[in-house]
């Protein structure tokens, strides 16, 4: 009986202890549902919609329920409020506590900051900046042979602004102020300070010849031309070269005399060329469905055209020996993407790889390469179009008007001290790579509208009847663009140092008293949190026109080459100060 008694103890305790169990295991469930209920935000329960004739729907409408409570993140309730801005316009905000949370989309707007959601590290994170435009290292010291400012980075040709490399001058053509297109100074000397500079900071390109004339490679007879009946090829010795070259003749009706190239890295094209009359086309396999495109280099002045998948580009007489050098890339995206407005037109069509290329007419030709960059080349064409198109006053006038904004008209014809400037740095880079003498004398000619006032054609202006500057727009009144001026003083400081004592004097008096008007003058551009473009402000009592952030960089970019050729404290002081700026540290208030 003893013994029953304590079975019937023990398997009581057991029960007891598995209730006890059972009852803590519910008890903290619920407690772990009520907490995660508190930190992490819920989806309301929407009801299913109700459907017409749906006999579970009661006759009577059940009471509106409460809403939902709003999301908890962290402890805090995130609730919606109504944020009233200058007592005009009202958004919906967030409120956490104390904390006012407002949408970055309207603060974007409003504060002119810029963000966005990135990845990092395999998760999401937003990244805030206060501006867009980022300021380069400087080089130092400056010197007149070298990598100018940080033009390394620019890509003229790509600009949607130009409208193509123009197959005769081998130089960018402008829209930015018509859609006709016009030769431009400041853009072709940026488009030759630009490839000079790249070709000091590549690598060495890497070049495939496909053809020479000449015997001495041994790969003359194997070069893989196709020469349909009715055509001819042969291998003939050019006095003038002292080399053999090779002589086509192809009707226009025909296929063409073809040399085979199957390239799919590079996309620079270059060959010497002789013609009486006759064309080059390059066939081109693109990341466009459907059959190849095909860039027709053609004896005449024509600019560009496209129609269906041919783009043409007008390349001059070329009569006498001449190398043709072209960019695929660049007249293939400049061909589809032509229209008839400013800017040309946003293209994803790539070239993939370069088929063929194909002769028509009669001529000669020799040298055919493909490579990776030609940027020596681009340099001398536009050193070569400021050699032939400077005028009897040393300038580069520019034929299109300017409407600079309210109170200021230029008309064509009218001369930059920023086109004299940067072509001065094109043209003594040019003299110091070849001793040439004539780019060296073309950039003393240069100096030529400097010295002249504004009202009488020339870029001169006097600010408060003491300060010498020298105008990027010479208008009237005068306008005093800061970065255009900066630029006309690094093109004196080019001359001078490469000039000499006894031709650089002029260039150096000038750049001396730029020099003295701008430590004068700097600070007047200071807005305390950045930078003003011009003087508009001052001379019309307008608005001032304050710089963008890509010409506040510009601003910076500028005056740390300048500290790194005058150590004038002004110019460090500032370009701290304006650095700031970009991080949204203002000057202190009274």
């Amino acid at each position: 009986m003893r013994c029953l008694a304590a079975r019937v103890n023990y398997k009581t305790l057991i029960i007891i202890c598995a209730l006890f169990t059972l009852i803590t295991v519910l008890l903290w469930n619920r407690c772990s549902s009520n907490t995660s209920l508190r930190f992490l935000p819920r989806a309301a329960l929407v009801a299913p919609s109700p459907r017409v004739g749906d006999s579970s729907i009661s006759s009577q409408q059940q009471p509106p329920q409460p809403p939902e409570p709003p999301p908890v993140v962290g402890g805090s309730k995130f609730e919606e409020i109504d944020c009233l801005i200058n007592d005009e316009v009202n958004i919906k905000c967030r409120r956490a506590g104390g904390e006012i949370y407002m949408p970055f989309g309207w603060m974007e707007k409003y504060f002119e900051v810029y963000g966005k959601v990135a990845q990092y590290d395999g998760y999401d994170r937003f990244e805030f900046q206060h501006s867009y435009s980022k300021v380069y290292t400087q080089r130092e010291p400056y010197h007149p042979d070298g990598v100018f400012m940080s033009f390394e980075g620019y890509n003229v040709e790509v600009r949607d602004r130009v409208k193509c490399i123009s197959g005769v001058e081998g130089v960018p053509l402008s829209t930015q102020w018509g859609p006709q297109g016009y030769f431009y100074a400041i853009q072709i000397a940026q488009y030759g300070l630009s490839h000079y500079s790249k070709n000091l900071t590549e690598r060495p390109p890497h070049v495939e010849s496909y053809d020479t004339a000449e015997e001495r490679d041994g790969r003359a007879a194997a070069a893989p031309w196709s020469v349909p009946k009715g055509c001819s090829l042969s291998r003939v010795h050019d006095k003038s070269r002292a080399t053999s070259v090779r002589q086509f003749s192809a009707q226009e009706s025909s296929e063409g005399v073809s040399l085979q190239l199957g390239n799919s890295k590079d996309f620079i094209l270059s060959l010497d060329i002789k013609f009486t009359n006759g064309s080059v086309s390059v066939v081109l396999e693109t990341t466009e469905k459907g059959p190849p495109f095909v860039i027709h280099y053609v004896t005449s002045t024509q600019l560009i055209a496209f129609k269906d998948r041919d783009v043409t580009y007008g390349i001059g007489p070329r009569t006498g020996w001449s190398t043709l050098t072209r960019d695929l890339l660049t007249d293939l995206r400049k061909g589809v993407g032509l229209s008839n407005t400013k800017a040309v037109k946003a293209t994803k069509i790539m070239p993939r790889r370069v088929v063929r290329l194909v002769l028509h007419g009669r001529g000669f030709v020799d040298n055919v390469t493909i490579s990776t960059t030609a940027h020596m080349a681009a340099f001398f064409a536009a050193s070569d179009w400021l050699l032939r198109n400077q005028d009897e006053r040393g300038g580069w006038p520019i034929m299109v008007t300017r409407k600079l904004g309210e109170g200021f008209r230029l008309e064509p014809g009218w001369y930059s001290a920023m086109a004299q400037g940067q072509a001065m740095s094109t043209l003594v880079r040019a003299y110091l790579f070849t001793k040439d003498q004539a780019y060296l004398n073309a950039a003393l000619k240069a100096v030529g509208p400097y010295k002249v006032p504004s009202a009488q054609h020339g870029v001169k202006a006097v600010f408060m009847n003491k300060y010498d500057w020298y105008e990027e727009y010479p208008t009237t009144p005068s306008s005093f663009v800061l970065n255009g001026f900066i630029y006309s003083l690094l093109g004196l400081f080019d001359l001078t140092e490469t000039a000499g004592e006894k031709l650089g004097r002029e260039a150096r008096q000038l750049f001396s008293h730029g020099m003295e008007s701008l430590k004068a003058m700097l600070p007047l551009f200071d807005t305390g949190s950045g930078s003003i473009y011009d003087l508009r402000h001052f001379m019309l009592g307008t608005a001032p026109n304050l710089a963008r952030w890509d010409y506040h960089t510009t601003h910076i970019n500028q005056l740390q080459l300048l500290a790194s050729i005058d150590s004038s404290p002004i110019f460090r002081d500032v370009v701290k100060r304006w650095k700031n700026y970009l991080k949204g540290i203002r000057a202190k208030h009274n």
